[in-house]
């Protein structure tokens, strides 16, 4: 059976230069739990950069606040994922405890003020492309919802005709999202400011680096070109 690819629509990239993405494909060891004063030293990192300055002024927030604007949201009514976990971090001081692996992407999403999505790949039918919707796609909030976005609106769409998520980085759909028993995870992040493609390297490393000893396999992190990461 051929492998699954995520992938950017061409005419999205087109219309988005900037972009830097990067993919990792992690089989997790049942169970396994995370180093907790690793997570604590990447979210130390980023309360102290929140100490000096708030998150809107973060060079790699303003750059999606700038993307939102040209998608006609505006930017603090539908922030970026990394945006939105950075201002939780700022007003309570720490990020939930969810489970291992979200836990694990959050620290590293704040720590490199970028989105870092996680994807359940039992739960995405094919290819999932981020592109622009039709308005015939079907999207499953965490609320038991049923929505379907926009016409043009940026989506996470697999070759169902599912979005997994919504605005690009800003909402995640509930049919792929991580659950306790996940295995098979595939990680996206996505950056727009100047430097991206060295930011999401030295994100894809520290996950790398992190996920290892809680997984039986670590595919990446690839930057994602126009060919895409096999998962």
């Amino acid at each position: 059976m051929m492998a699954a690819v995520f992938h950017h629509a061409d005419d999205l990239r087109a219309d988005y230069l900037q972009l830097a993405a990067i993919a990792m494909r992690v089989s997790l060891v049942p169970d396994a739990q995370p180093d907790a004063a690793e997570i604590a030293a990447l979210t130390d990192y980023a309360k102290n950069r929140l100490a000096m300055q708030s998150e809107g002024e973060f060079p790699e927030v303003q750059a999606w606040r700038r993307v939102f604007s040209t998608m006609g949201f505006k930017p603090t009514q539908y922030r970026s994922a990394g945006e939105a976990l950075l201002r939780r971090l700022r007003i309570d001081g720490d990020l939930p405890d969810i489970m291992p692996i979200i836990n694990i992407c959050n620290a590293a999403s704040v720590r490199y003020a970028v989105p870092v999505a996680v994807f359940d790949t039992e739960h995405i039918s094919g290819n999932l492309i981020v592109r622009y919707a039709t308005g015939n796609e079907t999207f499953a909030t965490f609320g038991g919802e049923v929505e379907h976005p926009a016409e043009h609106e940026v989506i996470f769409a697999d070759d169902a005709g599912v979005a997994h998520a919504r605005r690009w980085p800003h909402k995640q759909a509930r049919t792929s999202a991580a659950r306790p028993k996940s295995i098979e995870i595939l990680i996206v992040s996505e950056a727009m400011h100047e430097g991206a493609a060295e930011t999401q390297l030295a994100l894809g490393n520290e996950l790398s680096r992190l996920l290892e000893p809680m997984a039986n396999s670590v595919i990446g992190p690839q930057l994602v070109g126009p060919e895409g990461f096999a998962f």
